[in-house]
């Protein structure tokens, strides 16, 4: 391959597009969107703003809803949308409509001839169809991985560019329905270039100060780390969550009575709408800052008969300007979320500044959104396993080439699993929400969409292996099953790192020998196993004596339990919890609802305790220990529905902690949830700490930085999502946990960190998805087991970092291997391991002749001594892919030369490779 041209994409702001003056004030500078109705100045201006919003599944699985099936369920059938609407939009010129989820208009658009492609491309260039957002879905902002959250953007915004080009790029982010905001989501919408974002829910309590004080509309500096305005994103919330104001819904789903325009008709009620809807304005005007207010004109699956919405509205419009006449100082018009924007930029005013984020999210006392961080535990889990699959597919698509989408062992290809990913982080499906029948589906895509990946990947390991041994892939490691291991005496391992650095890294095998001996591609004995980056590991085992149920570890070698304490630090009595009371599994029991101070019972989305101490799950612990050449373990029996396993390998700088929980026990008529909790001597002083969808990380605490808060649930009210880890500190010792998916967690007393494994309960919490969350099991009714995985380390704090961001690279991507019948040849993707603070985001082929990565500064600012500093990266020589080329332009006036990038701490940058294979 020969690199011809590099080109930078959607990393940097393009320089004016903001400028800041001073903490609290903030320009917007936007693009001109010709577009845009006029608007009246000395009025105040309601925008009206027709939508729909179409879950990517949640009742219904995602055809279900896209065909209007099963309507049974739920009234909604997408196809017919945008039919409908537009039909209706050619009638009027002045008509707008807005729509977010791309993949559902991807399936549209497939299915329309040449002549709808073009009424629907001309509508779109004149502004009137609009994009907003732009994602394949509206992400979850709590349970999702900025990795798979940039894919699924990457995926919705190709397709709009490369059908609409220019006019198709969404400007504005549109987040209307998920439970809570997180400051990363922010942070990576400010660096792709959007000029705002508008939402939904925000906290009750949040939203009543908010009011009061003119501050619905603000300037989020969605990051500690990145310089100003690189993150900094203006932010509205919406006045009615995302639906019309009471008493205007005119979809076919509402019962709002219509406007009845004519004089002669005893029920005519022109007048009284008019009157009323001119007091709904007047009143929301008085909560925020501009004489211009925004009002959603739609809902969930609205508008599959557009003509009721638009017949409507023309209505609305024309009598309430009507009055214009005789004095009125309110203006209507059709707009979209951009043009909004425009005139709030056009305002010219000043700005309140956010830093924090928007969780925990209640929309009353008792009604903390914090169960759904834990939901689904199991989904949860293959989600994150299905995006290191991903990540790997995608890498060795390119390191195999053309080879490897077609060769010997048939055609591959990565487009199902990355749309079945993308779909996957819709705000009801890894956030657990969803009905059962679609938890169901949403894992059976992911399923389907790795059988074509493991073609690819079986095709490239062949191509750069120069071995055409068949692969085996073991599905079934989270039950310790995998048949070829366990029933030949000698087989060979390909480990593959999807990482940009060396790793040491376990891998477990179920066996049915008592002794193995592991070999390398050289022959040599293994008993520590270190990986080249980018690279691919070869390691051959072979079966010395013969048993059943054991298991094969490697690395192999060990350090004894009891020398953990003097590993990190001495003076905490961590250790001694560990081998005593090994960290405490404790249950919730869930609230049913039937208490004095609210009806409100624990769900899917809701957590509420029946009581603020948690219960021990058992006072009798069976404890078991193993000793052998590999590693040291500890094992604990909770009882017949919980246990986990300490382990210990050599050399390594971190616990791990197998937990397996299920099926919950409901027989007494309690729901449960299940946590485990790390008790310390560590001075907190009520702090703890957890991730923003695996990058920064915020301070917690029960306290809101911008309200007062009055604390009605002490439990529920202080979890917060935890979705790469988690930690707590004083000024000697900081003990961090890393995940191996999302869940939620808190500090609840000084010390202590619990984190919530699974939960399984008994009542609907009456947010709409109408059934209990209590997962069948294996025989689809006694109850899902959840098996997972905790890493544990105890650092001082000034160097938890330098552990801690590696180490949850690697839980992410984890180091995927194959099984085949012999030995093959090694190789590696990189001519060197990137620097320490540099992370290999994305290597993925974008078309035949170009390449996408995405590098990233994976520390934040001040964090590391070592690593909080801007680092260079050679991007010809960090490649074996990459030869002498064409030279190309500098990317940015921080690059030392064209081929040489900077990246500074949080930086995320992008670029296409143009390459020629030969």
């Amino acid at each position: 391959m020969i690199i011809l041209m590099i080109t930078t994409i959607g990393t940097k702001i393009p320089a004016g597009q903001r400028t800041t003056a001073g903490i609290n004030r903030v320009f917007v500078t936007l693009v001109v969107l010709q577009s845009c109705p006029g608007t009246q100045p000395s009025m105040l201006n309601v925008h009206l703003v027709p939508h729909t919003h179409d879950d990517v599944g949640w009742l219904k699985t995602v055809d279900q809803y896209y065909y209007g099936d099963r309507n049974d369920i739920q009234h909604a059938g997408v196809q017919y949308i945008l039919d409908s609407v537009v039909e209706q939009l050619q009638k009027d010129p002045a008509r707008r409509f807005i729509y977010v989820e791309t993949g559902f208009f991807y399936r549209w658009w497939r299915q329309q001839d040449q002549a709808m492609r073009h009424i629907v491309t001309q509508l779109v260039d004149e502004g009137r169809l609009e994009f907003i957002n732009g994602g394949w879905c509206m992400s979850d902002e709590a349970a999702t991985h900025y990795t798979a959250v940039i894919d699924q953007m990457t995926l919705g915004l190709r397709f709009l560019n490369e059908t609409f080009g220019e006019c198709g790029r969404p400007r504005v982010a549109w987040h209307i329905d998920p439970f809570g905001h997180a400051r990363e989501h922010a942070s990576i919408f400010a660096q792709m270039g959007y000029d705002g974002l508008f939402f939904g829910r925000l906290d009750y309590q949040d939203k009543a100060r908010r009011m009061k004080t003119k501050e619905m509309e603000m300037l989020w500096r969605a990051s500690d780390s990145l310089t100003p305005p690189m993150a900094d994103l203006f932010t509205g919330v919406l006045p009615n969550g995302y639906n019309p104001p009471d008493g205007f819904c005119w979809d076919q789903l509402c019962n709002d009575a219509p406007i009845r325009d004519d004089p002669q008709l005893e029920d005519f009620n022109v007048d009284d709408i008019v009157k009323r809807f001119l007091n709904v304005a007047h009143a929301q005007s008085e909560v925020y800052k501009t004489t211009h207010i925004i009002m959603t004109m739609g809902s969930d699956f609205q508008y599959e008969n557009a003509n009721l919405w638009y017949k409507n509205l023309d209505k609305l419009i024309h009598y309430v300007n009507a009055k214009q006449s005789n004095g009125s100082k309110v203006n209507l018009l059709y707009s979209t979320p951009s043009c909004y924007l425009q005139e709030l930029h056009n305002a010219n005013t000043t700005w309140p500044l956010k830093t924090d984020d928007f969780f925990p999210y209640a929309d009353d006392a008792h009604d903390f959104w914090t169960g759904y961080f834990t939901s689904r535990p199991a989904l949860k889990r293959y989600e994150r396993l299905s995006n290191s699959r991903l990540q790997t597919c995608n890498q060795l698509e390119v390191l195999g080439g053309r080879r490897s989408r077609k060769g010997l062992f048939g055609e591959g290809g990565s487009d199902s699993m990355r749309e079945a990913m993308a779909v996957a982080q819709h705000h009801d499906a890894v956030s657990g929400t969803e009905k059962q029948h679609v938890a169901f589906d949403y894992a059976k895509r992911l399923a389907a969409g790795w059988g074509p990946c493991q073609v690819l990947v079986s095709n490239s390991l062949a191509a750069l292996s120069g071995s055409d041994a068949p692969r085996v892939y073991c599905e079934n490691l989270n039950i310790s099953v995998c048949p070829l291991t366990e029933s030949s005496p000698k087989f060979t391992m390909n480990v593959y790192n999807p990482l940009g650095h060396a790793v040491m890294w376990p891998v477990r095998l179920p066996v049915n020998g008592t002794a193995y001996g592991v070999f390398d591609a050289k022959g040599s004995p293994v008993d520590s196993v270190v990986s080249d980056c980018l690279g691919l590991d070869i390691f051959s085992c072979f079966s010395s004596s013969v048993g059943a149920g054991y298991g094969l570890d490697v690395p192999c070698t060990i350090v004894p339990l009891q020398q953990w304490r003097s590993l990190f630090s001495d003076g905490l009595s961590l250790v001694s919890v560990f081998l005593c009371s090994p960290p405490h599994s404790l249950r919730y029991n869930a609230s049913a609802g039937n208490n004095a101070e609210s009806r409100q019972p624990s769900g899917a989305y809701i957590f509420r305790p029946n009581s603020s101490t948690p219960f021990i799950i058992s006072k009798m612990i069976k404890v078991d220990s193993v000793k052998n050449a590999v590693l040291q373990e500890v094992r604990q029996w909770f009882g017949p529905w919980v246990t986990q396993v300490v382990r210990l390998y050599k050399d390594s700088r971190q616990l791990e902690l197998e937990w397996t929980v299920g099926p919950v026990p409901v027989g007494d008529g309690l729901g449960k949830e299940v946590i485990t909790r790390f008790d310390t001597n560590i001075r907190t002083s009520g702090l703890f700490y957890t991730d923003s969808n695996g990058r920064e990380v915020l301070e917690r605490r029960d306290y809101r930085p911008t309200w007062d808060l009055k604390q009605t649930e002490p439990i529920a009210g202080n979890y917060y999502p935890i979705n790469s880890r988690a930690y707590i500190k004083d000024k000697d010792n900081q003990l961090t946990v890393v995940t191996d998916r999302s869940q939620g967690g808190s500090s609840i007393a000084d010390g202590s960190l619990e984190i919530m494994l699974h939960r399984r309960l008994l009542y609907d919490d009456v947010r709409g998805v109408g059934e209990p969350l209590s997962e069948p099991g294996e025989d689809g009714q006694g109850g899902l087991v959840a098996r997972g995985t905790l890493l544990l380390a105890l650092t001082p704090p000034e160097k938890a970092a330098d552990l801690h961001r590696p180490l949850a690279q690697s839980v992410v991507r984890g180091l995927p291997f194959v099984l085949c019948s012999h030995s093959q040849d090694e190789f590696s993707g990189l001519h060197a391991a990137l620097p320490p603070a540099v992370h290999l985001l994305t290597l993925s082929q974008w078309d035949r002749e170009s390449v996408l990565i995405r590098l990233e500064h994976q520390y934040q600012a001040k964090e590391s001594k070592s690593f909080s500093e801007p680092v260079t990266v050679n991007l010809q020589r960090m490649c074996v892919c990459t030869n002498e080329g064409e030279q190309p332009q500098r990317q940015s006036p921080s690059d030392p030369s064209p081929w040489d990038v900077t990246l500074n701490p949080m930086e995320i940058r992008t670029f296409l490779l143009r390459v020629m294979q030969h």
